[in-house]
């Protein structure tokens, strides 16, 4: 399994990988049982609507505890990119996920094999999870500068007060938010793309380990952005 995703065909130039049409199917998948539950929602909930509701509600306490009023808009990001990495994460186990192969000209991999995957998770491409760190951060801070104004956002990383260790201290905060992009994409990506490796050779002994595996770095990746965005909107004194 190469870390790069294979490109299934393009479209105007634009390569649509494997990883990409997995995207789009968990995408497809969300969007389905958002609407199913939309349409049976109820006062006495079944099964499915008990497991939504208590994700939201879980992470709205969550939320709520440390950042207050503002986990108005905090939680809505965490909630939605813990659903969504969790649902990416899973739908690798649905049977012929990783095993249908597309055979392109019938080139011979490195791995020994003929083609790869047709589809493959979408959180083993690092495009993906980088995409998601980007988004994380520039939400980030357009909330900063949203709840706490222009003036006390640019205090965080420019200041003249105790010159010049506070502004080395700034310097340090910008190297530090740059620095996120590299952990948030990194973290997830590692652990997911290690995940299918060990996967495609012990199925039956890994499998679990992986689901836990999942589940875990969807929460990491959750509660990092409720810490960073509670962090950022934050009054800077």
């Amino acid at each position: 399994m190469s870390i790069a995703p294979g490109v299934l065909f393009t479209i105007a130039g634009f390569p649509v990988t494997n990883t990409i049409l997995a995207t789009l199917l968990t995408d497809a998948a969300i969007i389905t049982i958002v609407i199913l539950l939309g349409k049976t929602i109820s006062l006495r909930p079944g099964r499915l609507q008990n497991i939504f509701e208590s994700v939201v509600e879980y992470f709205y306490n969550s939320v709520k505890d440390i950042a207050g009023q503002r986990a108005s808009f905090i939680y809505p990001w965490v909630t939605s990119f813990f659903i969504f990495i969790v649902a990416a994460n899973l739908i690798e186990f649905i049977p012929g996920f990783e095993s249908v192969r597309f055979l392109p000209n019938n080139v011979l991999h490195e791995d020994g094999e003929h083609g790869f995957a047709f589809l493959r998770a979408a959180t083993s491409d690092l495009n993906l999870t980088l995409a998601l760190a980007v988004i994380t951060v520039i939400a980030s801070h357009y909330y900063s500068i949203k709840e706490t104004g222009f003036k006390s956002y640019l205090s965080r990383f420019i200041s003249l007060k105790m010159f010049p260790i506070m502004l080395f201290v700034g310097f340090l905060e910008f190297i530090s938010e740059l620095v996120k992009f590299v952990s948030f994409s990194f973290r997830l990506f590692g652990n997911i793309y290690a995940g299918d490796m060990l996967l495609e050779k012990t199925f039956y002994f890994v499998m679990p380990l992986e689901v836990f595996v999942g589940l875990i770095q969807a929460l990491v990746f959750a509660m990092l952005t409720m810490a960073f965005m509670n962090i950022l909107t934050e009054k800077h004194h």
